[in-house]
């Protein structure tokens, strides 16, 4: 009897043993855990005086970099602002232009006051106003955008309708149907115009010249 509950004795100090053991591999895992930690921190050198002051001027440089871009743009839109701050009232003032070009017209055409003296006197008063009113667009820079017999140019001009005329190389403007202007050389408006093309029998002649040269 003693010798049995001395082997359970024995029995329960081993367990006891083994206990302790598996007790000890997750401190001992832990342990070396801490000590990798330890020495990834220590590798992170801290950041020398001179390294920061490099830093913080590379920051400042950085700052004054934007401030004087900043200043840049808002002295171009003040520029711009001061320049074509009249635009819109500038675009608007074309139709006294337009309107005064189309009463002249319709008085030229009216059969009535054709050869009249009084149309005579009108017109000469319509082309002092019309003479005026350019003259103040000159001052204020507001020009005329040059088109008859200039090749069309899509940065001034807007082609309404194709003429034929062999007399004209193709793409010449030929009619001008609204003049066009600019302000201190930006586009106010384009010029609407006709421009030349080659009549059906010419390019029926110039199709022909080009197989006879290619045959040969």
């Amino acid at each position: 009897m003693e010798k049995e509950q001395d082997q359970a004795t024995e029995e329960n100090i081993n367990l006891s043993d083994d206990d302790n053991d598996v007790e000890k591999i997750p401190s001992e895992k832990k342990d070396s855990d801490n000590k990798a930690e330890d020495n990834t921190i220590s590798d992170k050198k801290e950041p020398t005086p001179q390294e920061k002051i490099l830093e913080l001027e590379d920051k400042l440089a950085r700052t004054f970099a934007e401030m004087e871009n900043q200043r840049r743009r808002f002295e171009k839109e003040k520029e711009d602002a001061f320049e074509y701050g009249g635009f819109a009232f500038a675009k608007e003032a074309l139709n006294l232009i337009d309107n005064l070009e189309r009463s002249k017209n319709i008085l030229e055409e009216d059969e009535k006051l054709k050869e009249t003296e009084a149309l005579k006197k009108t017109l000469e008063h319509f082309d002092i106003i019309y003479k005026d009113l350019i003259s103040i667009f000159n001052k204020n820079e507001i020009k005329a955008i040059e088109s008859l017999n200039k090749k069309l140019d899509p940065n001034f001009h807007q082609a309404m309708m194709e003429i034929e005329d062999d007399t004209k190389e193709a793409g010449t403007i030929i009619q001008e149907i609204q003049k066009g202007f600019t302000l201190k050389n930006r586009l106010l408006r384009p010029s609407l115009v006709g421009v030349s093309k080659k009549t059906k029998e010419k390019v029926k002649k110039n199709d022909e010249n080009k197989q006879n040269l290619d045959s040969k």
